[in-house]
């Protein structure tokens, strides 16, 4: 409202204005109950998507509104769009920079109160409060000065503009190399880096801003000699390729490992891409006349596509939460997930729909006879925190019997026999890793030997959960005439399966240090990282 409003006695701005809050209201409802329904769901996982892709849809259909707005109907004129889109973008780019501004002065005002005594007004500038209405207030400054004064703002658009059309052959030039090179490289290294996606559709989406600051609203003529307009068509020509690619590396992520919300969102984004690469490529096959001149309709199309499929994902037609949890559980019961299988992802950042559908799982493979995968889909339903512990739900849960805990946990392949008092100190365990191995649906193992060379063998307790983002153990030894946790082990490497699969086999190296711990004045300190063999 703030961005189009031109007078506030013309009807149209009101009802435009009631049409657009009935769709976020709607929207909003439904991400609601898709955020709600169990305290474990991680809101925040549903709600900031609807955030983010609803603000960048009305920033999209922004232009068509103030259009119709400004000419009292729909059928915009695509200059009417083209200006529209960068002075909204610059404004609003404006009132951030206004914004920060005005909270560095807040800080500094604060502060130097603070420096004589007087910390009300820091205290002040920090309570919530404050905090919204100022920000508020600094946002609609910010946009009344974006949107009054035109001169400035055409000004940097101008700046903007000469800087793109300096770097738009360059761009070129280098998608064109990195085409012609494929044939000698391959396709594997592309691969290999695992962010092929995102960095192929970064080149498009350069390209796209890029020529649409060149080409404008098409009333200027080519900015380049023949020989450099030949450059960038070539350019332009090749995009399609990188939109292919992207696709195809996102579509072999998706067959590995199914969809979730964040591949969801990048399919759409390569679509919307792959729309502007190959109309931008048939405009140069087709142009007649002026340089790119089927671009506008291009762009037309994309933006409303754009707004469409996110309508269409905020709500139960294309819910992203449902597919999520369908397609990995389709995985699941097709044998392709195996412990890769993400239970906490579903029950805690998939909504209501991957709360529900973890319940009617977990029902069916108790009917299947499944009882070990039900019982950890049974704990995880249990749990109110993604990766924090109810650690007094998990103490009213956990075995109190030592010769029952003796009888669950597998001891991995090497292990000297433990020593008689360990488990009736593993009982006394509260917390951690020695609490949560201790529940009865627990995937733990215990590897005994001795670590130091000290002639005692040493108990190292590993929880090797696939619900667990990596493999956590604690190690303990004996002091005196009992046992004392001597610290943790979290094996963080990426390589969570083989890590797990590696404890179970008690395939563990013990690496010596290069350098001893140093010590001065009482001080000490480890150079930490640096072992004999540094490739181990």
């Amino acid at each position: 409202m703030l961005l189009s409003v031109l007078d506030l006695r013309q009807k149209r701005f009101w009802w435009q204005s009631v049409l657009v809050a009935t769709v976020f209201a709607l929207v909003a409802a439904w991400a609601g109950w898709s955020a709600s329904g169990d305290a474990g769901i991680k809101s925040r996982d549903v709600l900031l998507p609807m955030s983010v892709s609803m603000a960048l849809a009305l920033f999209v259909a922004l232009p068509y509104l103030q259009a119709a707005l400004r000419h009292g109907r729909w059928n915009a004129r695509y200059a009417d769009l083209f200006e529209l889109a960068w002075q909204n973008a610059l404004t609003l780019i404006l009132t951030a920079v206004f914004v920060g501004i005005c909270w560095l002065l807040l800080t500094l005002w604060g502060r130097l109160f603070a420096l004589i005594g007087i910390d009300f007004f820091w205290q002040l500038f920090k309570e919530e409060p404050f905090v919204y209405l100022a920000t508020g207030l600094m946002v609609g400054l910010g946009i009344l000065i974006g949107r009054t004064q035109q001169r400035p703002v055409q000004v940097a658009r101008r700046i903007l503009f000469a800087i793109f059309t300096g770097l738009l052959p360059l761009l070129a030039l280098i998608a064109v190399l990195f085409v012609l090179s494929l044939p000698m490289t391959g396709l594997a290294s592309l691969w290999a880096t695992h962010s092929a996606t995102m960095i192929l559709l970064s080149v498009v989406a350069v390209m796209v801003l890029f020529v649409n600051a060149v080409y404008q609203d098409g009333s200027e003529p080519p900015p380049y000699p023949r020989w450099l307009r030949l450059v960038v068509e070539a350019g332009l020509l090749v995009l399609p390729v990188f939109a292919v690619l992207a696709l195809y590396a996102l579509a072999l992520r998706i067959g590995q490992y199914g969809w979730t919300q964040d591949r969801i969102a990048a399919m759409v984004v390569a679509l919307l891409l792959g729309i502007h690469a190959f109309g931008y490529a048939l405009a140069v096959l087709r142009r007649k006349g002026s340089w790119l001149a089927c671009l506008p309709p291009v762009n037309v199309l994309a933006s409303l596509v754009a707004i469409a499929l996110t309508l269409l994902l905020n709500s139960p037609v294309l819910d992203p939460h449902r597919m999520t949890a369908q397609s990995q559980i389709a995985r699941l019961e097709s044998g392709k997930a195996g412990d890769d299988f993400d239970i906490r992802y579903l029950r805690f950042s998939s909504g209501r729909q991957g709360w529900l559908a973890l319940q009617a799982l977990q029902v069916r493979l108790r009917n299947a006879g499944d009882v070990a995968l039900a019982d950890r889909i049974a704990a995880m339903l249990k749990k109110t925190s993604r990766y924090g512990d109810d650690s007094q739900v998990m103490q009213q849960s956990a075995i109190e019997d030592a010769a029952t805990l003796q009888q669950k946990t597998p001891l991995a392949a090497g292990s000297q026999v433990p020593d008689a008092d360990w488990w009736a100190f593993w009982l006394e365990e509260q917390k951690g890793v020695g609490l949560a191995c201790r529940q009865p649906e627990a995937d733990c193992v215990l590897l005994v030997r001795d670590m130091d060379k000290d002639g005692q063998a040493e108990h190292l307790l590993c929880d090797v959960s696939p619900d667990k983002w990596a493999p956590v153990c604690r190690l303990y030894a004996r002091v005196d005439a009992g046992w004392a946790l001597q610290g943790e082990l979290i094996f963080s490497s990426g390589r969570s399966s083989e890590v797990r699969a590696a404890l179970r086999r008690g395939e563990l190296r013990l690496l010596q240090p290069r350098w001893p711990v140093f010590e001065a004045g009482g001080a000490q300190d480890q150079i930490a990282g640096q072992f004999v063999n540094s490739k181990e």
